[in-house]
This record gives C-alpha cells, sequence and structure tokens, in this order.
C-alpha cells in the first residue's frame, strides 16, 4: 500500500499508539513527506507559531529517556502488579497497553526519530486550551507517518525537565515543547482500531445527558 492508497477514514480508525519500534533509520524523503503534512494541520489565526525538532541525537535522547523512565515509574510502574492483575474490561490501560507503554519507556531511546511539536509565546501560558493551536497538525503528523507504514504515540512524560529541554534543544525563551512523537517502524502489533466505548455513550446532543439512538445507514 502507498501512501496515496491509505483511504482517510481507515487511517482514522486504524492509527493506534505504536510503542514497539525498530531502530531503523527513516528515510530523508518519508520524514520530510510527514512534517509536511504535519504543518497543514490547523493553527489558531494562521498563526503558525510553531516549530517541530526533530531529534536523532543519542546524547539528547538517552538523557530525556532517563526522565521519561523516573516519570514512568513513578506514574505506573508501581501500579504495575494492580494493572496486570486487573480484570478485563477495566477502564485504562489494558495489560497488552500496559505491557507496550511499559516497553516504550525503557526504549524510547532507540527510536530512530523523535519530533517534539514546539509552540512559542507560550513558556508562562495559563490558558488550559493553549494545546488547540498545534494538537490537530500533531494528530496529522501520526496520520501521515501511519500512511508511510511508521508507527508513533503522542506522550508528555518527559515532562518536569523544561528548563533543561529548553537548553538542550536551543529553544527561544517563550517557547514550549508540547509533546514527544516517537517514530519508527513498527516491530509488533498491527493497525488495528484502538478500543474505545460506544460513540452512544459519550456524545451529548445541545445538552450534556441527552442522548441519541444511533441509527445505521439501510
Amino acid at each position: 500500500m502507498t501512501p496515496e492508497s491509505l483511504p482517510l477514514m481507515e487511517a482514522l480508525h486504524s492509527t493506534p499508539s505504536r510503542r514497539y519500534l525498530a531502530p531503523d533509520p527513516i528515510p530523508d524523503d518519508v520524514l520530510w513527506s510527514v512534517l509536511d503534512a504535519a504543518i497543514r494541520g490547523p493553527s489558531g489565526g494562521n498563526q503558525q507559531g510553531w516549530g517541530w525538532v526533530v531529534v536523532t541525537d543519542p546524547e539528547v535522547k538517552n538523557r530525556v529517556a532517563a526522565w521519561y523512565r523516573e516519570n514512568w515509574d513513578a506514574a505506573y510502574g508501581s501500579r504495575r502488579e494492580d494493572i496486570l492483575n486487573a480484570p478485563p474490561g477495566s477502564r485504562g490501560l489494558s495489560q497488552r497497553g500496559f505491557l507496550g507503554a511499559e516497553h516504550l519507556a525503557h526504549h524510547i531511546a532507540e527510536a530512530p526519530v523523535w519530533v517534539f511539536p514546539v509552540l512559542r509565546g507560550v513558556a508562562d501560558a495559563t490558558n488550559p486550551r493553549i494545546g488547540s493551536s498545534i494538537y490537530g497538525a500533531v494528530q496529522q503528523l501520526c496520520l501521515a507517518a501511519r500512511a508511510h507504514g511508521l508507527g508513533t504515540s503522542l506522550t508528555t512524560l518527559y515532562g518536569g525537565h523544561e528548563e533543561e529541554l529548553r537548553e538542550m534543544l536551543g529553544l527561544p525563551e517563550d517557547a514550549l515543547t508540547m509533546a514527544l512523537v516517537p517514530m519508527g517502524y513498527p516491530t509488533q502489533g498491527r493497525w488495528a482500531e484502538p478500543k474505545r466505548l460506544p460513540v452512544e455513550d459519550v456524545v451529548h446532543w445541545d445538552r450534556w445527558g441527552a442522548k441519541r439512538p444511533r441509527e445505521e445507514a439501510g
């Protein structure tokens, strides 16, 4: 399948986080194609006050990976047995999802390419919706990667080290990283539809709690 032949709705329904990634390099033309698709995403007021920092430097990746593992252990590692022994159908990470996320926490530095989406003028922002100016474009990055057979996941588990990261990446003082997207060719898993609650359960009509039955197309 070529990137052009992947149907849009199929891509939207089958772009899960892929956390088992090979260290194989990504060709430059593929990487540029993915990035060029990302910047076609929505930008508030078309300001495009963003930058996309592509990281392949092992020294940078190893340092950030140590922060990532520390945060993983604090947020999830201490609950490992509880999560892995939870009854099937429990809300939150499934056993398989947990093991994939755990693998990424210990192998994220092996992903050949990292992308940090960066916003300018938001270093001191308190607006909880500030990410709306870039997260749509980040999803386009993930979808374009999927079209090229590349796996991605969107994570912020490197958090708590923004000043150190700003210095390492040479970011402007007013800039803030909004996520980390490791990217590579998947070695395990498949392009499957992520499990979600039924759409009828989470959609409300005109006001919260107002439901409407879904009529299937005839």
